[in-house]
């Protein structure tokens, strides 16, 4: 029987913030490296992203061979003894991941050591080069990683004999300092790349299990809908209208019909919350509440129609429209901060509802994100999607971190 070695790590640039995880599979016998697998996981904490490192070696492990012993050395000390039995896991975001690790190969087969953060540089560099390619917009592969690493090792023997190895070497450990908060770049402007860095792309392997199914409700109309006036979350709150609430009852009827819908989470603006009180209503479900859920502040322009926005701040809206970074006037929040929010938001309720399918009433913007995340699109993608009021839209997520969008602005529940 064969035995393999997993070294495992994870890291968060801002904990929570970009995340990502590394993880190398090693032949007992031979001291081999068999598989090395790396993966940015967008907004998520340090332990999150230890657990899913953990996750990653062990099913590379499984595809090695399935038949194997396996003995996991980690510098995480709360996965080493939570996975092995003597620490209780009470962590939301922790429970669903541990689960899944453990079901990978049979009870017995896998074996726990704790190991010092300096003998697991390999798993830490690993987590860092995923990152860093998230904070690109790209994807980790291993023969990029295999490129850098001899690169690297070029560079260093190059600076043999002339004292600048040693400036080398500290420059590698300050790079892998994944679990420090707040990296030189500055964890806002990590975060907004974060947000904007596309998840990774492929296949679901057949072991991914059911995923966490996000039905995206957009709330009913009220008086300021038809106007198509900007009302975010820093205006009057408006409530819904007659028609919005006929709209939030087609659109309860329908779920109710499906029946697939096990939770409800609104966003705690009025209009949100009169629609998922009606649906949940009519599901038979209580509605929880979510503040990353709200709509995006739009600042001075709450209330006015595009065209007043154009009349009244012509250079803000023009800057608005050409970067994700800018704000609406009077301090409103921009696409790139709401793309955070909901990225984290996002991130939390995924591992709260792993293989549930839950239905979330938001709003215009938080939705359009949702999907835009999912897809990898770019931020302009938000102004070429239509997302009527009380239309459904549908994202699942794989425990692997990928997205699958399966339904964008139905509306024949209302016809």
């Amino acid at each position: 029987m064969r035995e393999f070695i997993v070294e495992a790590d994870g890291g968060s640039r801002g904990n929570p913030g970009p995340a990502g995880y590394g993880a190398v599979v090693g032949d007992a016998a031979t001291g081999e490296t068999l598989r090395e697998t790396a993966e940015y996981i967008g907004v998520a904490t340090n332990n999150v992203a230890e657990y899913r490192g953990l996750l990653a070696g062990l099913r590379a492990a499984h595809a090695l061979d399935p038949d194997a012993t396996v003995h996991v050395r980690m510098d995480s000390k709360l996965v080493i003894e939570q996975m092995s039995g003597r620490w209780k896991i009470k962590h939301p975001d922790m429970k669903p991941l541990a689960a899944q690790a453990a079901r990978v190969f049979p009870p017995g087969r896998v074996t726990y050591e704790w190991m010092p953060r300096a003998q697991n540089k390999h798993a830490d560099r690993l987590a860092n080069e995923a990152m860093d390619a998230g904070a690109r917009g790209e994807r980790w592969s291993e023969a990029e990683s295999t490129a850098e690493l001899d690169t690297a090792g070029e560079t260093a023997r190059a600076a043999e004999g002339s004292g600048a190895a040693a400036g080398v070497a500290e420059g590698s450990a300050a790079a892998g300092a994944t679990k420090v908060p707040g990296d030189a770049e500055g964890s806002a402007q990590a975060d907004t790349r974060a947000a904007k860095a596309v998840a990774a792309p492929g296949w679901a392997p057949a072991d991914m299990g059911a995923p966490a199914t996000f039905v995206l409700l957009r709330h009913g109309e009220t008086p300021l809908t038809p106007q198509k006036r900007f009302s975010g979350s820093g205006g009057t709150d408006p409530s819904l209208s007659d028609a919005g609430r006929e709209q939030a009852e087609r659109a309860a009827a329908m779920l109710a019909r499906r029946g697939t819908v096990q939770a409800v989470v609104s966003s705690p603006l009025a209009r949100t919350r009169q629609t998922a009180g009606i649906v949940a209503a009519r599901l038979g479900l209580d509605v929880s509440v979510d503040d990353g859920l709200r709509e995006t502040d739009f600042g001075a322009w709450e209330g006015l129609t595009f065209a007043e926005v154009r009349e009244r701040h012509p250079d803000d809206l023009n800057a608005w429209l050409a970067s994700p970074d800018a704000e609406p006037t009077g301090g409103g929040e921009s696409f790139a901060a709401t793309a955070v929010r909901l990225a984290a938001t996002r991130d939390k309720l995924v591992a709260a509802h792993a293989g549930r399918t839950v239905l979330l009433v938001t709003h215009v913007t938080p939705i359009k994100t949702l999907v835009r995340l999912a897809l990898g699109a770019p931020p302009e993608s938000l102004f070429r999607m239509e997302l009527s009021a009380a239309s459904l839209s549908v994202v699942a997520y794989y425990a692997d971190g990928n997205a699958s969008v399966r339904l964008l602005n139905d509306t024949s529940h209302l016809r």
